[in-house]
């Protein structure tokens, strides 16, 4: 009897820990042309043969040059290691998906073909198997059945990393930029229309921002990478809040002069299980190195000291940690443990 029960505990834990690593996995999305024109918002590729026009077409014509990511980053992510440098992968945003496999984390991407689902196991990508969904600046609308599926996705515990860019940014000329998009996924969504608590603003400016109110048990500003004092918006836009939708709503870092619930560059929000955050810039997730084809910055470690990577990473563990009942992946890089979160 004592033998059995503890091959049952065994099994049991087995089971545990295979839940907790399928939930440790971080999905970047790639389906709504975040490689157009002169933007490279992805992991990792392979291959440079896309057109987007206003959709996704491969090898078409001469100007099929835009990276095409896979849903598996190349070489494998098991190689990286504490020293491995962001050049390891090619892509506009490798250096965030590195630093995101050193702290414990495992990396896809959702390829042009892939389908943004949340129930439907046919689906290997649905989103019920990821912790983290990220939409770095989102060039096509999304569909109805997206915009419920990316919704039931935070309802039932799962983290979204919102990034947008400035107004008239439509890279695939399909008559849509990342703000309008954005706020037809935000207040269009059948399912809890205006419920996260702020729009994306229509905007372009570009500023650098100190204006940080201190909050120091605030793991968004001061977290397991470390503390943020400033950040660079480089043409970028700003979102206003809205308490009574959404009373967890918080600003956290604001425009230069702004405060309360307008010109505000980055917030987050709780919605029934779930949580999500918000960046008006793609500024501060650009590594500077990927398609050779566009004029990528390293606005991820080079601009304000490194303090975009400390904002950024502190919110995808903030995100990640969406569900008390799951654990976070313990850090493999020198950052320890940090048990603060967003009050």
């Amino acid at each position: 009897m004592q033998l059995l029960r503890k091959v049952l505990l065994f099994f049991s834990a087995i089971g545990f820990l295979g839940t907790v690593a399928a939930q440790g996995k971080i999905l970047f999305n790639a389906t709504k042309a975040e490689t157009a024109g002169n933007a490279d918002w992805i992991v990792d590729t392979d291959f440079n043969n896309i057109t987007w026009n206003p959709n996704a077409c491969l090898n078409c014509g001469s100007f099929a040059n835009e990276s095409s990511p896979q849903r598996f980053p190349t070489p494998a992510q098991s190689g990286i290691s504490a020293a491995t440098t962001e050049t390891y992968w090619n892509g506009g945003i490798s250096a965030w998906g590195v630093d995101c496999v050193k702290r414990g984390f495992t990396v896809e991407s959702l390829p042009y073909y892939g389908s943004i689902t949340y129930g439907n196991t046919s689906n290997p990508q649905d989103l019920s198997n990821y912790r983290v969904f990220v939409l770095p600046e989102p060039n096509i609308l999304f569909t109805a059945a997206e915009k419920t599926a990316i919704f039931n996705f935070i309802k039932n515990g799962g983290g979204l990393f919102i990034v947008s860019g400035h107004s008239q940014n439509d890279r695939n000329n399909d008559g849509n930029d990342s703000p309008t998009i954005l706020n037809d996924l935000l207040s269009n969504n059948g399912v809890g229309n205006g419920a996260l608590g702020f729009t994306v603003d229509v905007q372009s400016f570009s500023q650098t921002s100190s204006n940080i109110p201190f909050q120091p048990s605030d793991s968004i500003v001061n977290g397991p990478y470390g503390n943020v004092s400033q950040v660079k918006w480089s043409s970028g836009t700003s979102v206003t809040l809205f308490p009574s939708q959404n009373p967890t709503v918080k600003g956290v870092v604001y425009k230069t002069g702004s405060n309360g619930n307008t010109g505000v560059l980055c917030a987050y929000a709780r919605y029934q299980k779930g949580r999500v955050a918000v960046i008006g810039d793609s500024s501060p997730i650009d590594d500077g190195t990927g398609d050779v084809n566009d004029q990528l910055y390293p606005g991820y470690t080079g601009d304000v000291n490194g303090n975009h990577r400390r904002l950024i990473m502190n919110i995808t563990v903030w995100l990640a940690n969406s569900n008390s009942a799951i654990s976070v992946p313990e850090s493999t890089g020198p950052e320890n443990e940090c048990t603060k979160r967003p009050s």
